[in-house]
C-alpha cells in the first residue's frame, strides 16, 4: 500500500482522513429520549387543539406530556441510560411543555381579550420558566450543596407552575364557567405563578422521600384510589392536587427554615444568585 509520508515522518493515506468509529447506542441509552420526544409532541398538539377550540382536549395533552415527562428521567436512571444529550433535550421539552404550552393555550382561551396585556402575561410566564429552568440547572451541578437541600426546589418547578397555569380549566370543567371572563383575575393569578417560578421560596421536591417495608402496602392501596379518582373524577382530582400544591408551600417554607437552624447556615440569596453567575473562566 502506498503512502505519503510528509516532512514531519508522519504517515497518511492519499488523500483520505481517518474517520472515527462510532459504536451503536445501547436501547437503554435511546428510550428515555424517544419519551422526551413523545412528550414534546403530545404538548405541542395541545396548541393545535386550543386552535380549534378544544381546550378539554389540549388540558389532557398537557397532562399526558407531563406525565411522560416524569418518567422519561426516571426511565433513564433505571436503565442506566442517562446522557448529556439527553439531559440537554429535556431541559429544552420542559420549557416548550411548561413554558410555552399551557400560557399559550390559556392566552387563547381568555387572556386573548386582555390585547396587550394578555400577551405581555404570557411572555413574563415563558421568561420566568426559562431564568427557573436555567437555575435548576446550574445549582444540580454545585458539588457543595448540602444534600438535605436536596429535598427541596427553589422554587416552585416548571411542571408545578404548568399545573397552577391549567387549574382555571379544571375548574370551568366543573362548572365554574364565570372564570373565562374573568381575563384580569387569570392575569394577576399567571402572573403570582411566574413569580413563584423565579423565588426563592422553598418548595418540597419529594427526593428525600424514603418507604419502609411496612408502609408499601398501605403506599400501594393509596396509589390505586388515586388512580380511580383520577380516572372517575378526573377534574375534581386535578383540582384538588393543585390546591393541595399550593397549600404545601407554607409548610415547606418552615420544614426549610427548621433545616436551616438545625445546619447552622445562613441563607443569603443575594449571595446565591451571584454564585449563578460566576464566570468559568
Amino acid at each position: 500500500m502506498k503512502r505519503n509520508i510528509d516532512p514531519m515522518g508522519s504517515t497518511t493515506r492519499r488523500g483520505k482522513m481517518r474517520r472515527r468509529i462510532r459504536r451503536p447506542l445501547p436501547l437503554r441509552s435511546v428510550a428515555p429520549n424517544i419519551l422526551t420526544v413523545l412528550a414534546l409532541c403530545s404538548g405541542l398538539t395541545a396548541i393545535r387543539f386550543a386552535l380549534d377550540n378544544d381546550f378539554k382536549s389540549a388540558i389532557i395533552a398537557i397532562v399526558v406530556a407531563a406525565v411522560l415527562d416524569g418518567l422519561d428521567g426516571r426511565v433513564a436512571r433505571l436503565l442506566k441510560g442517562s446522557t448529556k444529550f439527553g439531559a440537554e433535550l429535556d431541559s429544552l421539552s420542559d420549557f416548550a411543555n411548561f413554558g410555552v404550552v399551557p400560557v399559550t393555550v390559556l392566552y387563547l382561551w381568555t387572556l386573548q381579550y386582555l390585547g396587550g396585556l394578555g400577551w405581555i402575561v404570557v411572555l413574563a410566564f415563558s421568561i420566568c420558566c426559562a431564568l427557573r429552568l436555567a437555575r435548576f440547572n446550574v445549582m444540580e451541578e454545585d458539588p457543595d450543596r448540602p444534600v438535605w437541600k436536596g429535598n427541596y426546589f427553589v422554587g416552585v418547578p416548571a411542571p408545578a407552575a404548568a399545573g397552577l397555569c391549567i387549574t382555571p380549566f379544571f375548574l370551568d370543567f366543573l362548572g365554574v364557567s364565570w372564570l373565562r371572563d374573568m381575563s384580569l383575575l387569570i392575569a394577576v393569578y399567571i402572573g403570582a405563578v411566574s413569580f413563584l417560578m423565579v423565588s426563592r421560596i422553598p418548595t418540597f421536591s419529594g427526593k428525600g422521600i424514603k418507604v419502609k417495608g411496612e408502609q408499601v402496602l398501605p403506599l400501594l392501596l393509596m396509589v390505586a384510589l388515586f388512580a380511580a379518582l383520577l380516572l372517575i373524577y378526573t377534574w375534581q382530582t386535578l383540582t384538588a392536587v393543585g390546591l393541595t400544591y399550593l397549600l404545601s408551600i407554607p409548610l415547606s417554607v418552615y420544614r426549610h427554615g427548621k433545616h436551616m437552624k438545625a445546619s447552622g447556615e445562613l441563607d443569603n440569596p443575594a449571595e446565591q444568585e451571584a454564585e449563578l453567575f460566576k464566570s468559568d473562566e
